[in-house]
This record gives structure tokens, C-alpha cells and sequence, in this order.
């Protein structure tokens, strides 16, 4: 599907333009200002705390608003032409949006400028993929990944071992270093809000770098160390930002919705050899896969918890006051529940 997103670009930006010309102009709801679009919610809220005050002198929008994730999310028309008519485009940089790189390239506008997130974090992009047993691991002297995926999808097993994670924005340290990356290329863009968007900025980074150190305060005096997903894993950033072990039913891209037999009697037995109290998952999906783990282990009265990946919300979430600090605070509550 990607593939023929990118073979029809042109023609649906040039469709566009031919029926934008057919059609009265829509009446302007914003000025005239910098176009900022950002791809996915955590990036689109930490542009919002850049701007600040200033937002009200700013296009800034969000393009996968609608609860659909960005794995899923397929770009209409209107997506394609807004990108190409923006002025600047933040995006996640994977290849589920790989389509917007192919917009900004066949814009028959002045080209955007892009910033693309994966590459500013170059090295610390981290290879998606879900844990199954650590002894094995060891025994073997190397990683042993995706076999249930192996064992019951080759060619989704194939694709997951050679993608990138692209859930970057669930690491507090990532958003700090993108935060502070995006600034100063608004900054060069609109210098004479510059010294606002630094300001602005820095009490940001500040409110992420505290949430950071309360996330390593409560994984170092944890009692346990491993967190355990019925679920898809799209947490791996924030696992490795703190030295949290973890296991999943699936890897964080993965598009399986139902566990083998294996991996329901893998992750039952791991959370009795541990004493794990909790199984997580995921916002917005259902706790079936959780819910056989548990009934699978001895003592069946583990509880589920949800931690949220940020991959759904909504325009009417934002409207309601959705907030990215706020969430990964909500998200520290869980895994302090999970962790003791």
C-alpha cells in the first residue's frame, strides 16, 4: 500500500490543485503565518510548548489525528496537499511514514523543510523487536528474537527484524534532545521569535528532564526490575532509557492480534518465575491476550494495567486537554504499580 501511495503522489497533489481551482476558496480560520505540520501527537504537543504564545501567529497542525496509529494510518488528498503547502514538516521518520518524505519530495510547491526525527537520533534509533527468554539468550551467547513470530508468520517475522522502532517519542531523553533540535531550527526559520521559542523551550526541557530523573528514581528503588506485555511492546525506548527487562506477546510494529500457544505459556510461565503481580497493555485495545496469561499461570489473579503508547489520540483528546507530560506522568504511576 505504501508503495502505491508514493506512485500516486503527483497525481493526487496535482488533482488537488486542479479541483481547489474549480471550487471557492474555504475562508481562512488562521492567519497567514509560519505552516508547521507535525505528523504524530508527542511532536505536535512539544511544538505547541515551543511556541508558546506565539502559536496564535502560527499554522501548526496535526496530520494523524483521527485515533488511527501511524502503522495504520493511510493519507488522503487533502493530508498530501497540506504537507505539500506547509512550510515545515515534522515527521517520525519510519517507515510508516516513509509516504510523507515522498510528498515534501513531489510538492510542486517551494519545498517544505522537513525535519525527520530518526535521523536526528541517528545511533540511538534502537531495532523494534519483543524479548522471548533471556536464558536462552544466555545459554546461547546471542539474541534469539522474534522466534513466535517465526513460528507462525515468516514473512511479518522478516519484516520485524530489519525495521527501526519508531515509537521514539516514549523515551523522556528522546524528547529532550528533539525538543531542543526542533527549537533551534524554528529559531533559524523565524528569528524574530526566537528568543521566545528558547524560553520557552528551556522551561519544557526542564519539565522533562524532572519527569526523566522521578522515572529513574522509581526503576532504582523498584522491587522488580521486568515488565511483562500482553500485548504489543512499543516501550522498548523508555525500557532501555532505565534498565527495565521486558517481554511481550508481540514487538511494538507488530500487526498480530492473537498469541500462539507458545507465547501465552511463555509469558504465564515468566510471570510466575518472577512474582509479578501485573500484566500490561496497551491503550485502546482489548485485554484478551493479558487476560489468557494470567488464567495460564499458578496463581490466576495477576491484575492488568495500562500504560499509553500515545499512538491514538485523537483531535477531540486534544480538545479535552490531552497533554504529553501529563500522559508519561500517568504512565510513571502505572509502571510504579507494575514495578512493586
Amino acid at each position: 500500500m505504501k508503495r502505491i501511495i508514493s506512485c500516486l503522489m503527483a497525481v493526487l497533489i496535482t488533482a488537488g490543485m486542479i479541483t481547489s481551482c474549480t471550487k471557492n476558496p474555504a475562508p481562512e480560520t488562521k492567519n497567514d503565518g509560519l505552516k508547521i505540520v507535525c505528523s504524530i501527537f508527542p511532536v505536535y504537543d512539544w511544538v505547541r510548548n515551543i511556541l508558546g504564545s506565539t502559536t496564535s501567529e502560527v499554522q501548526l497542525s496535526l496530520l494523524i489525528g483521527s485515533g488511527v496509529d501511524l502503522h495504520s494510518f493511510q493519507p488522503t488528498t487533502d493530508d498530501i496537499i497540506g504537507i505539500s503547502e506547509s512550510d515545515v514538516v515534522i515527521y517520525v521518520g519510519g517507515v510508516s511514514d516513509k509516504w510523507i518524505e515522498d510528498a515534501v519530495r513531489t510538492s510542486q510547491n517551494e519545498k517544505p523543510i522537513e525535519i525527520n526525527l530518526m535521523e536526528i537520533l541517528d545511533n540511538n534509533v534502537k531495532e523494534h523487536r519483543h524479548k522471548e527468554s533471556i536464558e536462552h539468550d544466555h545459554e546461547h551467547g546471542e539474541k534469539h528474537e522474534h522466534v513466535h513470530e517465526d513460528e507462525h508468520g515468516g514473512e511479518h517475522a522478516h519484516e520485524d527484524g530489519h525495521h527501526d522502532d519508531e515509537h521514539i517519542w516514549l523515551s523522556l531523553k528522546n524528547a529532550v534532545k528533539l525538543t531542543d533540535y526542533i527549537t533551534e531550527k524554528l529559531c533559524e526559520i523565524d528569528g524574530g521569535n526566537a528568543d521566545s521559542y528558547r524560553e520557552n523551550a528551556g522551561k519544557y526541557i526542564d519539565s522533562l528532564n524532572e519527569l526523566d530523573g522521578r522515572y529513574q528514581k522509581t526503576v532504582e528503588n523498584a522491587k522488580h526490575n521486568t515488565v511483562i506485555f500482553g500485548d504489543r511492546f512499543p516501550f522498548i525506548y523508555l525500557a532501555e532509557d532505565y534498565g527495565l527487562d521486558y517481554f511481550a506477546a508481540f514487538s511494538g510494529c507488530s500487526a498480530e492480534t492473537e498469541a500462539s500457544f507458545e507465547t501465552v505459556a511463555f509469558l504465564s510461565d515468566k510471570l510466575d518465575e518472577l512474582g509479578l503481580s501485573f500484566i500490561l497493555t496497551i491503550e485502546r485495545t482489548n485485554h484478551n491476550i493479558a487476560e489468557t496469561i494470567i488464567m495460564n499461570t499458578k496463581r490466576k489473579d495477576q491484575k492488568v494495567l495500562v500504560m499509553d503508547s500515545m499512538q491514538s489520540v485523537t483531535l477531540e483528546d486534544i480538545e479535552k486537554g490531552a497533554d504529553y507530560l501529563e500522559i508519561m506522568e500517568d504512565n510513571l504511576e502505572v509502571l510504579k504499580t507494575a514495578l512493586n
